[in-house]
């Protein structure tokens, strides 16, 4: 579209709020207004590609929005998309009626909307295309049949250059002719003076018309004040009067007869279409170039024709000796002359062309087929010539009702003291669309397979390599240009293969999840898990296919896995270690405590250096020589431990504090129990 703005028109500033949003992340530009009014005055100058038109408004609303749209000229065809709340039918029959393009409902997701919008978009755009596409067909209609005409020849090409400086809207249109190799153009017509005829032109002069001659290929310069180019020009002293050329080649058969020359005074950009149609006219301003010169030449040939056709005829008497074998045959049977001309055609070939004998008696052959095929008439013109004539060869051929088809086509001199050659021909459109799916079909295939992270290997049934993947050239580091033709046997150790498949065939042709080994570039094994089957055409076992999975980051994986469960495994059995030893400690600290306890009682109410003093005493040391041991543990232990997620234990470092605090008064006592005056 020329600016692919989207006008809303809405009321309701929340649902406008939304569609801003939707066109800004669509990336579309867009410009909101909140009344119908408003909307119409827009219109006038924003040119809108679409128009996002709520249908319940304030007056006016969207019904009558739309029917002012239809009825001004200049807003007639833009595409209109309504959005109604409403869910009857007779509203949507209603808007639809008025004038309305497609319809979104509220509330409406944003992806629907939007793809709403660019379909009709797209759809404008095609409408718009056809229109400027119908109007180049009338312009190069109308000045074809200029030239084409019998009027005054001067008269028409200053027409045909009027008639384009009005339509690329530049400030002149000249055609300037040359003769062979010669340094003289002539300009024989100009758009902007009718007088101008056959006005000589130094070509030194003009770089840009000798680069076009040269290349045979348009010219455009936007600048031509800073053109390379035309820096000669320049530096002559001749500073360009026109800001932008554009210079296209007039061509008849491949040799240029001159130049169409259009020039705008202003800085002019000459866009893709303009030069396709100025090329298309300045073809069949060629053809009718080359007509002019040659109608004197025809007149002359006209005797030559004559006796070409009574030729012709004779000729025709003398096939007609084949007609009964030609006719029954099965395939399209035609005979061409060496210049490709067709003498007789028989009913089959009549049936494939869908055109009947006199339609085909006459023409060149070459007008049949397609025109990318064209160039391929002579070349098989050529080769006749020299007593080539080619078999199986695929042509493209345009039915009378404009169906193309393909045939295969066998080409014989049988009739070669009449220069005639015989072609067979037939329809083959259907075998080759069906070979081209099944390319395509295969070649997808291939990369599903190329794609697969597992390898694959297929073989036939000698056990040749026929098919490998890339993941496959991963695993065994070899190239699949080595690998294809290998035998499968070199890609396994010992009888790996052999024993494979035995094991396939005894499961019914088939193995899953089957862990064997394989042998690399390297000559090292490698653990693989492998899938494999037989495959088969009908009943017959013609070969093999597998899909291995590369085992040795998993097993890496499962190694390491293991090694950290042993780990858990020693760190669980040092935890209960320590629990028992903590457990330990805190149920011997209290009978020790009560132990020395108990002694030091003794003691005091014993006498010094009796026997039962002594063995008092031992118990007491005994027991505090133990409790150090306690409290060493203890300290190792942190005393306990305690619940932590699920069946799990943790040291518990409050609860050993607690015990830690308690023996320390413990001590205490004993040690207070010890001093004068207390007992």
């Amino acid at each position: 579209m020329p600016n692919g703005l989207v006008l809303v028109v809405d009321d309701d500033t929340v649902s406008r709020h939304v569609l801003v949003q939707a066109l800004t992340h669509a990336e579309l530009p867009h410009v909101a207004v909140a009344s119908g009014e408003e909307a119409l005055r827009q219109m006038e100058t924003l040119q809108p590609a679409l128009v996002l038109l709520d249908l319940v408004m304030p007056p006016p609303d969207g019904y009558q929005v739309l029917r002012t749209l239809r009825a001004r000229a200049e807003t007639r065809d833009i595409p209109v998309v309504v959005l109604t709340a409403l869910d009857a039918d007779d509203e949507i029959a209603r808007a639809f009626e008025a004038g309305a393009d497609d319809f979104v409902r509220k509330p409406f997701k944003p992806v629907e909307l939007i793809a709403r919008i660019r379909g009709q978009l797209r759809l404008r755009g095609v409408v718009m295309e056809l229109e400027k596409k119908e109007k180049d067909a009338q312009l190069v209609l109308e000045l074809t049949q200029a030239l084409a005409s019998n009027l005054d020849f001067r008269g028409i090409l200053f027409t045909v250059v009027q008639r384009i400086a009005e339509v690329a809207k530049v400030d002149r249109v000249s055609i300037v002719l040359v003769r062979g190799q010669a340094d003289v153009g002539y300009v024989v017509a100009a758009s902007d003076d009718q007088q101008i005829r056959d006005l000589p032109i130094d070509l030194s002069k003009y770089p840009e018309i000798k680069q076009v001659l040269s290349s045979h290929e348009p010219l455009v310069i936007t600048d031509a004040q800073k053109h390379p180019l035309l820096e000669i020009t320049r530096s002559e002293g001749g500073a360009p009067t026109f800001s932008s050329l554009a210079i296209l080649p007039i061509l008849y058969e491949g040799r240029p007869m001159g130049v169409l020359f259009l020039r705008a005074k202003q800085t002019f950009v000459f866009d893709e279409h303009d030069v396709a149609l100025c090329r298309t006219v300045s073809n069949a301003m060629a053809i009718a170039l080359r007509n002019a010169r040659v109608l004197q030449s025809l007149r002359d040939q006209t005797q030559q024709v004559t006796v070409a056709r009574f030729e012709a005829e004779r000729r025709l008497r003398m096939l007609q000796r084949y007609a009964d074998f030609f006719e029954s045959g099965a395939d399209g049977i035609v005979v061409i002359d060496n210049e490709g001309h067709l003498l007789f055609s028989n009913p089959k070939a009549h049936e494939i062309t869908a055109y009947d004998e006199a339609e085909l008696r006459g023409r060149k052959i070459g007008e049949l087929f397609v025109e990318d095929d064209s160039g391929r008439a002579r070349d098989l013109r050529n080769g006749f010539t020299k007593g080539r004539y080619p078999q199986g060869v695929d042509v493209r051929l345009r039915r009378k009702d404009n169906r193309i088809i393909t045939l295969s086509v066998n080409f014989n001199s049988v009739l070669r003291e009449e220069g005639a050659v015989v072609c067979s021909f037939r329809d083959v459109t259907a075998e080759r669309a069906v070979e081209a799916e099944l390319i395509k079909t295969k070649d997808f295939l291939q990369r599903v397979i190329d794609s697969s992270v597992d390898a694959i290997i297929s073989a036939d049934i000698k056990g040749r390599v026929l098919l490998v993947n890339r993941a496959a050239e991963r695993v065994y580091g070899i190239s699949a240009g080595e690998m294809l033709g290998m035998n499968v046997r070199e890609l396994y150790p010992d009888r790996g293969a052999v024993d494979l498949m035995k094991l396939i065939r005894a499961s019914g042709g088939r193995v899953d999840a089957y862990r064997t080994e394989i042998v690399d570039a390297r000559g090292d094994r490698v653990p693989v898990s492998i899938s494999a089957a037989l495959l088969y055409e009908g009943d017959v076992v013609v070969g093999s296919v597998g899909v291995f999975t590369d085992l040795r980051e998993r097993m890496r994986m499962e190694q390491r896995l293991q090694q950290a469960q042993e780990q858990l495994l020693q760190q669980e059995r040092q935890a209960v270690i320590a629990e028992l030893a903590g457990a330990a400690a805190h149920e011997l600290n209290q009978p020790l405590t009560s132990v020395m306890g108990y002694a030091e009682l003794l003691k005091r109410r014993l006498e010094q250096g009796s026997a039962v003093f002594g063995a008092a005493e031992v118990i007491y040391n005994e027991a505090e020589r133990m409790a150090e041991i306690v409290r060493k543990i203890g300290k190792i232990t942190k005393y306990e431990t305690k619940s932590y997620v699920g069946r799990a234990r943790i040291l518990d470092l409050d609860k050993a504090s607690e015990d830690e605090g308690l023996a320390q008064s413990t001590t205490q006592k004993v040690a207070q129990s010890q001093a004068p005056g207390r007992e």
